[in-house]
């Protein structure tokens, strides 16, 4: 049985999840509307991605015998001045998600809740992974600039990307 505290901040970490999600469904609307599919691409697969992280956490609680309570989602920005200011973006948002699966880590080891403990383990890696994503993109953003040519070689190598599921341990890398 999970506890309360735990179970309210597994909910907030659901709805953190979601936001995520639909922030990136949002650049991938707004790379979409400037012609840039493969930059839209990727976004969508994070989307997926995002998603499947929410409902790998409402599983858990569920499993658990706690209630999953879902929140309303703010409404994220709707346009992004340049493909690096909505990369950069992405890379402070998965930063704040990689403190908030922290603080449930910390959380549980404060509970001796050795089962949520490894369960977060997971998402503990997960968010080393995005972040040097995230990272690695900005980086090479940085180095083309705002150069057609170079913008155009990473909407096509972005475009490469497919969703990795991030929702169950079914089939994960």
């Amino acid at each position: 049985m999970i506890s309360k505290k735990m179970e309210k901040a597994l909910n907030k970490q659901i709805n953190l999840e979601l936001f995520s999600a639909y922030i990136y469904a949002a650049m991938a609307v707004d790379f979409e509307n400037k012609n840039l599919g493969g930059f839209a691409s990727w976004m969508k697969a994070q989307t997926q991605e995002e998603v499947g992280h929410a409902v790998r956490i409402s599983d858990y609680v569920n499993e658990r015998g706690g209630r999953v309570t879902l929140e309303a989602i703010d409404k994220p920005p709707a346009t992004y001045q340049a493909p690096l200011k909505a990369f950069e973006a992405a890379l402070k948002h998965e930063q704040l998600v990689t403190k908030s699966i922290n603080k449930l880590v910390d959380l549980a080891k404060e509970e001796s809740d050795h089962a949520t403990v490894t369960f977060l383990q997971w998402f503990v890696s997960e968010q080393v992974e995005e972040e040097a994503t995230a990272d690695s993109i900005v980086q090479k953003l940085k180095l083309v600039g705002n150069a057609g040519p170079g913008i155009f070689m990473m909407d096509r190598e972005l475009g490469q990307r497919r969703a990795s599921g991030g929702g169950s341990a079914e089939g994960e890398e």
